[in-house]
Formats: structure tokens, sequence, C-alpha cells
């Protein structure tokens, strides 16, 4: 498009004119300095047109956000049940539960020219970003990818441990150090694999008990008690302080689960970790009876723990307007995104703001009633 717009000076009548005629109209005299000044004005346009062009593709330093495709968590992709159990019975459900994605244009996935990245500021349903407030510097496509994909798995696991809590199905749940940063608070105390047992004799199989803990003592040596190697093993650590003031063990810990029945969730060319919340109420629908939508087309977005507790994400304006022209009339949002809702929401669609499954679990069976859901919490400005 950008070519056959710069190639129009070529059809102007004006261009297309017999240098001739014009030299007759003129007087014999004056023809060749005009004919010399049209072919330095033909030069000198044909020249900024090439200019112009050039630089309207140049790569640029920034990402582009844009509305991509929904998927019912309750329906299938390539011809495969998104969600499917095994060990435990299951329900057809009917309606919609969607999660919701985004494009991202720049970075490692390929470089955003100018107009590009114009164009996209001038559209309402995308965002435009500097690279680095996206990607690390120097990330690869192989890299992202593969981080995408990690954080998926982890939804996923999260979504199924939240789902039963929700339900009240028992399973187990213990975390694991995944990793300690050279000079970290546990650097050679605590060892890769090791699987935290209690800390100052509180059951530590969730990292909320662990903050909790960290936070009580402010700052105060603890007692962590690991297993390894199939013993106990007991180390005292003094907590270290975040960037943000919160006392920390300075390791990386990991949940594993072992839960009493199979849910396998299959979706693919998805990545990332904001389905989380969507995957947690498809599985709570699949596993009781009914249908928890009552029909309803509903979409939304989050990040989910095993707690159930929902957490932000990016892209969430390209989200709702990707929902809205999926068919979608009710969507959930994180109450941590809210800022980023008010002002963007796309007309005919209703915005919920949530914090954790229950609450969202809750404003579907609403809408499923056909009550009046006007009642529901929404966001406001900061």
């Amino acid at each position: 498009m950008t070519i056959t717009q710069g190639e129009q000076p070529a059809s102007d009548p004006a261009a297309g004119r017999s240098p001739g005629r014009r030299a007759r109209l003129a007087g014999p005299r004056s023809g060749g300095k005009r004919d010399k000044r049209s072919s330095a004005m033909f030069v000198s346009g044909l020249l900024a047109l090439v200019l112009g062009v050039t630089a309207l593709t140049l790569p640029v330093p920034y990402v582009v956000e844009s509305p991509g495709p929904t998927f019912n968590t309750l329906g299938t992709d390539n011809g495969k049940p998104v969600i499917s159990v095994t060990g435990h019975e299951s329900f057809p459900a009917e309606g919609n539960l969607d999660l919701t994605t985004v494009y991202v244009d720049g970075g490692p996935n390929g470089p955003v020219t100018v107009f590009e990245a114009f164009t996209a500021w001038l559209n309402g349903a995308k965002a435009v970003y500097p690279e680095e407030l996206v990607f690390p510097t120097g990330v690869t496509k192989e890299q992202s990818q593969q981080e995408s994909a990690v954080a998926m798995t982890t939804s996923q696991e999260n979504a199924v441990a939240s789902a039963l809590k929700e339900l009240g199905i028992a399973f187990e749940q213990k975390m694991q150090v995944a990793g300690i940063p050279e000079g970290s608070a546990s650097a050679g105390k605590l060892q890769e694999d090791d699987v935290l047992v209690s800390v100052n004799g509180k059951p530590a199989s969730a990292l909320s008990v662990v903050q909790a803990e960290l936070a009580a003592g402010n700052g105060a040596p603890v007692d962590v008690v690991v297993e390894r190697a199939g013993k106990n093993v007991t180390a005292s650590i003094t907590p270290s302080k975040n960037p943000a003031g919160r006392f920390i063990l300075g390791v990386l810990l990991q949940y594993k689960f072992k839960f009493p029945f199979d849910v396998k969730i299959s979706l693919e060319k998805v990545g990332g970790p904001s389905a989380g919340m969507m995957f947690a109420l498809g599985i709570v629908d699949t596993v009781t009876p009914g249908d928890l939508t009552g029909g309803e087309h509903i979409a939304g977005t989050g990040t989910i723990t095993p707690d159930g507790a929902v957490g932000p994400i990016g892209g969430i304006s390209q989200k709702m307007h990707g929902a809205r022209s999926g068919g979608a009339t009710l969507f959930l949002a994180p109450a941590a995104n809210c800022d980023e809702v008010v002002g963007n929401i796309p007309d005919g669609l209703q915005v919920v703001r949530v914090e954790n499954l229950a609450e969202a679990r809750k404003a579907v069976e609403l809408a499923a009633s056909g009550a009046d859901t006007s009642g529901l919490p929404v966001c406001s400005s900061n």
C-alpha cells in the first residue's frame, strides 16, 4: 500500500502532459530551460519518494501488541478438547469461557517498521511500547518461546490446583528448590531439589506461608526444614530484603503437585501464564454437573496461583477488544489491571474486576442465572 501511494506522482496529470506542448505554448526560447527544470524536479521528486519509502520501512526498537484470537476452554482446538479429564467423571459443557491472546510483533519476533509502529499507534485496538519494556536485552526468539512455554505449563498446573481447591478436592502439594542465586541468603545452606517441609515449625507447602513467616520475623533468622535424599535437614537462614522491601530466602521455588486424577490441557501455539484463571474456570465447569456459564459467552484473562489468587497480565486492552470481536459480552479482568481497563473497554462488553477464582466463579454463575450483573465489581481509575 505504501508503494502504491508513492507511485501517485507518476500518474499526476501534470507529470503526464507532453513537455513539447507546453514548450510550444510558451515559445521556442524558453522551452529548453523548462525541460531542464522539469527533469530536475522529476529527479528530486523521485529521490524524495525513494527516501520516504526507505524511511518508512526502516526497523525501529518498538513492540506492537494487537488483539489475538480467543479459545474456548470448554471447546476444542484442532479437533482435540482443550480440557480433558481422566480418572474422574466429567460433564460436557455449553457456552464459552474464552481465554484471550495477544499478537506481539517486534523484539525477537522480528523487526517493526516505522510505518507499522505509526499505524499501530493510530489504532485504538493496538499498543506500541519500547522494546526494552517488553523483552530483556539480547533475548533470542528461541529463548522467548521457551520461557513462554514454561510459563504456560506452570499456569496449567496452577489452574488444576486452584480448581481442585475451589471444589474442595484434596491433592498433594509441595514446594521444591529450583535454584539458588550466587550470594543469596540460602547459599551454602539449601540445595537444589530440596523439598520445603516447614519454616519456624509452620508447614511450608505454599509460598504464602513462607512469605508470612518471614514477614512476621521482620528479618530475624528462621529455621527452615527441608527434605533432602529422604532425610529432614534443618538450616538457620537470615532472610535478605528484595528491592520491594520484602524479606526473602533468596531461592527459586517451584510447586510440585500430585493430583488424584489427570487433567490434560491441549492448546497449540499459545504460550505465557495469562490463561491460568480461564483454565481454572474451565476445569471447574468440566468436572461438575450442569453448565457454569448457562450458555453465556464469557471471556477473561489473568494469572492464577495454586491458592486461587488472580494476578495481572500484559495486553489487557488488546485482549478486551479480541474478546468482544470473538462474541463475548462479559469479561473477567484482574483487579491489578484496572488502571489499564478504564477508558479502553470496547462497546458492548461488560468488564468485571476479580481478585481470585472464587470471585470469578461467582460472576460467571450470576451471569448464567440470568440475573442482573450490573452490581458486580467494576474497575475504577486511581
